[in-house]
């Protein structure tokens, strides 16, 4: 089989006749580019490969055979849960067990291990869960007049979550009430989450998703905020909190930490 060229176009696919668009000079004119231009090429590919498709088909048309396994496994609830609190450890997030009763201290503490000054507060937050942390502590309602700056400056961000996945350590976040929006938990160094356990607790991904609407603005997050630059230096507080806390509440289920100790 003799190797094509780089740019040349595959078999069966036509090549556009004209691939100039906004602010290009024609085919092969600019910096970077082999042969017909990128876009051109790429929808040429996607009309091929739709050809013998209806225009009056709709993706829910056609069934998608789903064969994969929806969860790995036949674990309990108390297991489920034990299985999210390494899989968040393991990702550097700190994970707390706590009940409900013992919510309101535990935040309190963790605050006030913290030194915050100042809290972030989404509007549907329990107001029982920041009941025992001190008035010296300033809430900092999540309104639209918050800039970046602004949050900048606060020290913590209180929120709930939509749904936990055990199998990746993933907490998802979909801006409901007592979340607020992605921005309080993306610019503040410090974020709390609170999952009741087992009600927000999935095994897997696709039990993920079917808890949650694609229309909203889901943030998926598996430990705190890092990223790693070419010599593999792992650095956090990039481009979200620097460190990530999250507690487990419901009946009690083993010590009161996991994966890492406070």
């Amino acid at each position: 089989m003799t190797p094509q060229a780089p740019g040349s176009r595959n078999p069966g696919i036509e090549s556009p006749q004209s691939t100039q668009g906004p602010g290009t000079q024609g085919p092969g004119t600019q910096a970077g580019t082999q042969g017909p231009g990128s876009r051109a090429l790429i929808m040429a590919r996607i009309r091929h490969a739709l050809a013998d498709v209806p225009r009056a088909e709709t993706p829910d048309a056609v069934p998608v055979e789903r064969t994969y396994h929806r969860v790995h496994g036949d674990r309990t609830p108390a297991e489920t849960a034990d299985l999210l609190a390494e899989n968040l450890a393991d990702y550097r997030a700190i994970v707390h067990r706590t009940d409900a009763p013992s919510l309101p201290a535990l935040i309190a503490r963790l605050l006030a291990d913290r030194g915050a000054t100042s809290v972030a507060v989404p509007p549907g937050l329990p107001d029982s869960w920041l009941s025992a942390v001190p008035d010296a502590v300033r809430r900092v309602p999540d309104t639209a007049e918050l800039t970046p700056h602004d949050l900048d400056a606060v020290s913590s961000v209180v929120t709930a979550c939509a749904v936990a996945i055990a199998e990746t350590g993933t907490v998802v976040l979909d801006a409901a009430p007592d979340q607020g929006r992605r921005r309080i938990t993306l610019v503040p160094d410090h974020h709390i989450c609170v999952i009741r356990v087992p009600d927000q607790v999935v095994g897997s991904v696709p039990e993920g998703l079917e808890r949650l609407d694609p229309a909203r603005p889901l943030t998926w997050i598996s430990g705190p905020s890092a990223t790693s630059d070419i010599e593999l230096d792992r650095v956090e507080g990039v481009h979200g909190p620097r460190t990530l806390e999250v507690i487990l509440t419901g009946p009690p289920a083993g010590p009161e930490t996991a994966g890492q100790s406070r």
